[in-house]
């Protein structure tokens, strides 16, 4: 997966948008990937594990909106972001 297409400024809907549900995932996805990779080496570092848990569920229920309220940038994102549904 390349960094231009989990970069947050791919799915930004306008100049100065960083609170969108679009760009919101996008950064979750850049720092659970990070906190995966980090897992990896540091398997017992749990507090950083129950951190991740939660990020993906705050991920989980952005895009439950986004399928909601916005079906097309939902699949855009899950596109983009190479993300299973």
């Amino acid at each position: 997966m390349s960094e231009a297409t989990t970069s947050p400024q791919v799915f930004k809907l306008h100049e100065k948008d960083t609170g969108s549900a679009d760009v919101q995932v996008a950064i979750l996805t850049a720092r659970i990937n990070e906190l995966t990779e980090h897992l990896t080496v540091h398997s017992k570092d749990h507090s950083t594990r129950r951190g991740l848990l939660k990020m993906v569920a705050r991920r989980r229920k952005l895009l439950d909106y986004l399928k909601l309220t916005a079906n097309d940038r939902y699949q855009k994102i899950l596109k983009g972001l190479s993300l299973r549904r």
